[in-house]
């Protein structure tokens, strides 16, 4: 795995990369050719796993466990790729929270935990890893959800930080044009993923449904940060791009 591969000698780094859309596209970059800094939260089974099937395979990837909440696990990310592998040129920001707690009920805490994760940690990834993707240029995907451009019940702190992905994909896609450097936010619709036995599905997967017929799968989203970040997709910046299947067709 990786020579003569699009992405050969690139090394990527895909937060919330242990299971479902992470894991599939952690395994996506690796056969492409990179090399793969798989982060999960704190389940070193699931990181290890990821890495494991990436080696299998024959490709490069490293496991680091950390909370991009916290301000030390973006640098120690970025040190890491650099130490392991000497470079950075794709950071896919993957890693979120996806509570559900009526407006009413929810607390300032409860508001601030969401969005410490999925937006203020794909800030202090850019930032961290910015440095060395300004070396050589590179691709940033921040992956966004769908509840947050149809609205969604019990979701108003999640579809708040989504909605900031957009903006900030934008912001950095003008920001960083001049380091050739692309940024995107990839929209998943209603993917089929493995869910806690405890967790019910979200309510905007019930009422909204695909025009295909059928739910996506993981792969199907990471077929599409893979290309955006291979070198077919460099003509492409600043874009909100959904993966599906027709369940959103807004601007």
């Amino acid at each position: 795995m990786g020579e003569g591969k699009e992405l050969a000698g690139q090394v990527a780094i895909v937060t919330g990369a242990g299971r479902n859309i992470g894991r599939a596209i952690a395994l996506a970059l690796a056969e492409a050719g990179a090399a793969v800094v798989v982060n999960v939260r704190s389940n070193k089974a699931e990181a290890d796993g990821v890495v494991g099937e990436i080696e299998k395979a024959g490709g490069k990837a490293i496991a680091l466990l950390g909370d991009v909440g916290d301000d030390k696990t973006a640098v120690a990310l970025a040190d890491a790729a650099l130490k392991k592998f000497g470079r950075i040129d794709i950071l896919v920001n993957n890693a979120a929270l996806r509570r559900e707690k009526h407006i009413s009920d929810m607390s300032f805490v409860d508001w601030r935990e969401v969005m410490n994760v999925i937006l203020d940690g794909t800030f202090r990834c850019v930032h961290a890893c910015l440095p060395a993707l300004r070396k050589n240029g590179g691709s940033i995907v921040n992956i966004g959800g769908m509840s947050a451009h149809i609205g969604s019940k019990d979701r108003a702190h999640v579809m708040t930080a989504k909605s900031a992905l957009v903006g900030l994909s934008r912001g950095l896609a003008h920001d960083l044009a001049a380091d050739k450097i692309t940024a995107n936010c990839v929209v998943p619709g209603a993917i089929d993923t493995t869910r806690p036995a405890s967790s019910q599905k979200p309510a905007h997967h019930l009422t909204h449904g695909t025009i295909t017929g059928e739910r996506g799968k993981p792969q199907d989203v990471a077929a599409m940060v893979r290309f955006l970040c291979g070198p077919n997709g460099r003509y492409i910046t600043g874009q909100t791009i959904h993966v599906s299947g027709g369940a959103y067709l807004g601007s």
